[in-house]
């Protein structure tokens, strides 16, 4: 018997555990107190602990609770009066979110109790009983409480000198309580997905508190994607300006001030297919040199219907309609291919023929994961090219531009079918 009263002091006071709060649902603590009995008075120490806990729900934990009764002053026969192991539901009364949390609890148990008077012999014996009360914690840190109970404990009867009556008890007690446990990370980003607000960030990423990835210059693009991070910028631009919207970012733009509405080659400078020094927004034959007194097109000559018509079936022959997608698809629509082999065909038979690709995406959705999927669509057309056997160098160039420079409007299904496409820009290099 001895040695079981020391394990269970050193249980109750060195291995207590408690639940705690959803980010940590288990803890560690040690309690001391007084009890009593109801009928026959007295005050004993009471060490108190909760050696398994788990947190449930808001409202509940599951407590397996070990009781001590020991040094009654009216009992000079044990130094042990009793000892209970209890299961209890403690009901929270308030959140989370408060430093004071106030509680109810109650359970069943086993009860062992230390008997005897004057010469009687003492006995030990076990019942099934009970206990219930109130409590309440203060928490001093997140990890970290003071807490306080009172409450009853159901006793045995018993009968000594002929006189057979229940002995149950009062108790209350003062504790510390620390609070341990992992909180679930999914995106392993140091903020538990309870208080994680994106909670799908990229491994290795800076977040703040809410777990947002970090954005320093505050455009709207984290830094992890964000090509200027201390200079706002468009999202469509990966987070850098472009001053004078012609899709092609300052930093990499060698004409940051071309008006608006001219086509830029992929250094943001005017276009002019034909090298013929005459921009293709003002050159009357963008594919076909001439001078600029001329508007950019040839001189007519006498003898020209021919030269004309030839120069009519040269610009038809350069174009090649755009490859179409279906919302939110990376990949193009198989009908569609027909159109890519056209442009194989048009490049094996022209060695002197080049290509630009741009791609775009319909308004749906945001900015930045429209951007990434016109990357994609213009990725999934190059992958076709280069699989029938055209060089990459072929291709002049590679552009996303997300939902910049619509050719309908977004207001409809149809004008956003058209704009869900990569476009084809053919080119003579010579």
């Amino acid at each position: 018997m001895k040695k079981t009263l020391l394990l269970l002091i050193i249980v109750a006071f060195a291995a207590t555990v408690n639940g705690q709060t959803s980010e940590k649902k288990w803890g560690v603590g040690a309690a001391l107190g007084a009890y009593g009995t109801l009928n026959n008075g007295g005050i004993g120490l009471m060490p108190e602990g909760y050696f398994l806990s788990r947190y449930l729900s808001p409202r509940l934990d599951l407590v397996f609770q070990g009781d001590l009764g020991m040094f009654r002053s009216n009992n000079t026969q044990n130094d042990l009066n009793f000892a209970n192991g209890l299961l209890n539901l403690r009901f929270k009364l308030s959140d989370e979110s408060k430093n004071f949390r106030p509680y109810i609890y109650g359970g069943p148990g086993v009860l062992s109790v230390n008997t005897g008077s004057g010469s009687l012999r003492a006995a030990n014996k076990s019942i099934l009983n009970f206990d219930l009360g109130l409590g309440g914690k203060y928490y001093v840190s997140p990890s970290t409480a003071f807490y306080m109970e009172t409450g009853y404990i159901h006793g045995l009867e018993t009968t000594i000198a002929g006189v057979t009556e229940r002995e149950s008890y009062w108790k209350a007690t003062v504790g510390l309580e620390r609070a341990f446990g992992k909180s679930k990370d999914t995106d392993m980003d140091g903020v538990s997905d309870k208080k994680d607000k994106s909670p799908d960030t990229p491994t290795g990423v800076a977040v703040d508190a809410n777990g947002y990835p970090v954005d320093t210059d505050g455009d709207g693009v984290a830094d992890y994607i964000d090509d200027c991070l201390t200079v706002a910028g468009l999202t469509s631009m990966k987070g850098c300006p472009d001053t004078d919207k012609d899709g092609i970012a300052d930093k990499d733009d060698k004409c940051t001030a071309t008006p608006k509405g001219w086509k830029v080659d992929a250094s943001g400078c005017p276009l002019d297919q034909d090298k013929d020094g005459i921009v293709d927004s003002e050159d009357g034959c963008p594919t076909v040199a001439g001078p600029k007194e001329n508007k950019g097109c040839p001189v007519k000559e006498e003898a020209s219907a021919a030269k004309v018509e030839a120069a009519k079936v040269e610009a038809a022959k350069l174009k090649v309609d755009p490859v179409y997608f279906d919302p939110h698809i990376r990949n193009y629509i198989v009908t569609e291919k027909t159109k890519i082999e056209k442009l194989v065909s048009l490049l094996k038979e022209n060695p002197n023929y080049n290509v630009n690709i741009t791609g775009y995406a319909d308004s749906t959705g945001n900015e930045n994961s429209n951007l990434i999927l016109s990357k994609n669509r213009v990725s999934s057309v190059v992958k076709t090219i280069a699989a029938s056997g055209i060089e990459m160098n072929r291709i002049a160039s590679q552009q996303e531009f997300g939902i910049a420079n619509p050719a309908a409007t977004n207001e409809t299904e149809e004008g956003r079918a058209l704009n869900r496409r990569v476009e084809f820009e053919v080119i003579k290099t010579k």
